[in-house]
């Protein structure tokens, strides 16, 4: 089988977001999540970066992703943990930028598969995320 050699670019950009507050602490993308990313369910999508930020004064916590293959979380056969990162405790301010990463993707997801979000503490305010992307 031939490999594409022609770059492919998406068609459609996409922005999604979700946001998460409640303590999930399965490792397996079961429970309450967020979905903050769908692929196209013809061609599939492209996640370039995903920002988090939080909504206000927050304990800190970590926050995980997972590759969903387009049916229900609820079964962990279809849920695979691929990134998690700390969010540093932050209190609300009007002088000063609330606690923000930006995390780089570059991730290609076949058709109708999903991001889903959880954070690993209950957290008082949440923790928004903002996909930035495409759908092919």
């Amino acid at each position: 089988m031939a490999a594409n050699t022609s770059p492919i670019f998406s068609k459609v950009g996409v922005i999604n977001w979700g946001s998460a507050a409640t303590a999930n602490t399965a490792l397996d993308g079961t429970g309450t999540v967020a979905t903050i990313f769908t692929a196209d369910a013809t061609n599939g999508g492209r996640v370039e970066r995903i920002r988090l930020v939080h909504l206000g004064t927050n304990i800190a916590t970590v926050v995980r992703f997972f590759i969903n293959n387009g049916s229900t979380n609820t079964s962990a056969a279809n849920n695979s943990l691929f990134y998690e990162t700390t969010m540093a405790a932050n209190t609300l301010s009007q002088t000063a930028a609330s606690v923000m990463q930006e995390l780089a993707m570059a991730l290609a997801l076949p058709p109708g598969y999903k991001i889903l979000m959880t954070v690993g503490t209950t957290i008082a305010a949440g923790i928004e995320a903002t996909v930035i992307g495409g759908s092919y």
